[in-house]
């Protein structure tokens, strides 16, 4: 039988902007824009369950040197939540598991709820998740109907925004650090109010410096790839766009040079100490670096800029 030839990936430099749909998960999102885009590598920048849609940042080639910075940015959600039905999974897929009367609530009883879930907060993270016990996602566990301990989590919860009130329902809008199980917060708020809640449906409209009305959808990026590659690559952010809050720095064509061969350089201009981002004298985006105590620069993540 003729060996089949290997199919040459493509050089993809860049952040996309994706709205992930329901029913999918975000490693399988990551891996259906990377073969529409050909490129040789990609990384996504911090799941979002199946049924959970919205911002889903993806990052080619060199831009998954900064996938860390917004693994670690704050993210905002929307978030429908049922009350008066606990579940298996903490939302709608999940089998029930409780279901209690549910009281009359009025939205400042709502807010003053909340309250309580603002700050700094403990989070034990759901057996239905992504996180590994003995090298086994936890998710695994749980289908196979194993419980296995897990520590609490610090998070931070910023805001909590209360929208609407139905009869059974309400829907909010939750600001928060990175690792924030929203299946949790909404499980805990429902026991706070007495009867219990899931997650009905979960909308990630912040990532760092991105919103989801900037994201675009896998329907569309298939559309898109029929006008050819360069309507593709005319998609993609530069991936400085995800270090907006970090200070940036020019450096002329002599230190920017030493810094690539990963050696601390000097500059007027450096505040006492932080992260950069460092540019060179034609306003190329070359890196990540740090300011030392002795006022240079040092190399933390650099860019090929070929």
């Amino acid at each position: 039988m003729k060996k089949q030839k290997k199919r040459i990936r493509d050089d993809v430099n860049g952040i996309l902007l994706l709205d992930k749909p329901a029913g999918i998960s975000s490693n399988s999102s990551l891996q259906h824009v990377k073969r529409i885009y050909n490129a040789k590598k990609a990384g996504h920048t911090g799941s979002l369950d199946v049924p959970a849609t919205g911002l889903l940042p993806i990052c080619f080639g060199e831009a998954t040197k900064v996938c860390g910075y917004l693994l670690n940015s704050n993210k905002k959600y929307r978030v429908r939540c049922k009350l008066g039905e606990t579940t298996t999974t903490g939302d709608a897929k999940g089998d029930m598991l409780s279901a209690k009367p549910i009281p009359k609530i009025t939205k400042i009883k709502l807010t003053e709820i909340f309250e309580n879930f603002i700050g700094n907060i403990q989070q034990i993270p759901p057996m239905f998740s992504a996180l590994k016990h003995n090298g086994e996602r936890l998710y695994k566990l749980a289908y196979n109907g194993i419980e296995v301990e897990r520590k609490a989590r610090n998070v931070t919860i910023y805001n909590i925004e209360l929208f609407d009130v139905f009869s059974d329902c309400f829907d909010i809008e939750v600001f928060c650090t990175k690792g924030t199980y929203i299946r949790t917060l909404v499980e805990d708020i429902g026991e706070e109010i007495g009867c219990g809640a899931h997650v009905l449906t979960l909308l990630r409209l912040e990532s760092g410096p991105f919103h989801q009305l900037d994201s675009i959808s896998l329907k569309k990026i298939e559309y898109i790839a029929e006008k050819g590659q360069q309507a593709l690559y005319n998609l993609l952010l530069p991936m400085d766009a995800a270090l907006k809050d970090i200070p940036k720095i020019r450096l002329a064509d002599e230190a920017a040079y030493y810094l690539s061969l990963g050696q601390s350089v000097t500059t007027s201009g450096l505040p006492k100490s932080g992260q950069l981002r460092i540019y060179n004298s034609s306003q190329q985006f070359i890196g990540l670096g740090e300011v030392t105590e002795d006022g240079k620069i040092s190399p933390k993540r650099l860019i090929n800029i070929g």
